[in-house]
């Protein structure tokens, strides 16, 4: 039988891809990968009701998003499978906590969690305003803040945990996350304004005529990656993840390539 030899120079060109794809996966701290790994897999919880974070595709049902792009990146650097975690609203992600469920989570930085869950630097910053429906007594976003105002906000989410905080006059009505939740309680007068970020009101604005999304914003929301208390390790890696996926434009790619509105790459230097 006749052996083919391959040419002395592409032997020593896949050599080099084989040795330079071994160093990445070898680069990461093995205190890191069992921090991030233990099972093998890096489970991502992801919160399906929050759009600016996650979509699913209506036809092959697959996940799309920013979350996904930067788990999948991170998932590859660690050289494991990616394996989706999903919770249908912030609160269950929340309710999560300190269940060995997920290796890292996406969700909003917030002092409030910072208790039970360590944050990376944030990746993203996404504006938040309010959604009015017609003939809504809000006109701005600086006269929400009323007495006989009601602010219906997606329970314990980022909005939910930020205007608990802020708000001293205006009435907070909690719902469930999600499209179909706001556009009831706006729809039926339970509330006079919805407390999202920018690009999902922006979505839900089309279903409610005569509706608007107020211009200006009540914050800035910082979305981070969360890792379980406990872990330096996998905290630390992921700090640095974060920060190179700013840097060489990983960040900014996902949000172009998912069309959000009124959202940007996280400056280098915002406070935790």
């Amino acid at each position: 039988m006749t052996r083919l030899m391959a040419p002395r120079w592409l032997v020593s060109v896949v050599g080099l891809g084989l040795l330079a794809g071994c160093a990445s996966v070898q680069s990461v701290p093995p205190a890191a990968r069992s921090d991030l790994a233990s099972t093998g897999k890096l489970r991502v919880g992801l919160i399906l009701s929050n759009q600016v974070l996650v979509t699913r595709d209506p036809q092959t049902g697959e996940l799309r998003g920013v979350t996904i792009a930067l788990g999948k990146a991170l998932a590859k650097r660690l050289g494991v499978p990616f394996e989706p975690v999903g919770y249908p609203n912030p609160a269950a992600l929340v309710q999560s906590f300190g269940r060995n469920e997920w290796d890292i989570a996406f969700l909003a930085f917030d002092p409030a969690r910072a208790r039970d869950v360590e944050f990376s630097p944030p990746y993203m910053v996404v504006d938040n305003t309010y959604l009015v429906p017609s003939g809504s007594k809000v006109e701005s976003v600086e006269a929400v803040d009323q007495r006989g105002v009601r602010i219906a906000v997606p329970e314990r989410s980022a909005p939910d945990l930020f205007l608990s905080r802020y708000l001293k006059a205006a009435e907070i009505v909690r719902v469930p996350g999600g499209a179909d939740a706001a556009i009831e309680v706006l729809r039926s007068g339970r509330a006079d304004a919805y407390a999202e970020n920018a690009h999902m009101l922006s979505l839900y604005s089309g279903r409610l005529p005569g509706s608007r999304v107020l211009q200006g914003r009540y914050t800035v929301i910082q979305h981070a990656i969360a890792t379980p208390k406990g872990r330096s390790a996998a905290a630390e890696f992921v700090k640095e993840f974060v920060d190179q996926s700013k840097r060489d434009g990983t960040v900014r790619d996902a949000i172009a390539q998912a069309g959000l509105r009124r959202t940007d790459v996280a400056p280098s230097a915002l406070a935790k």
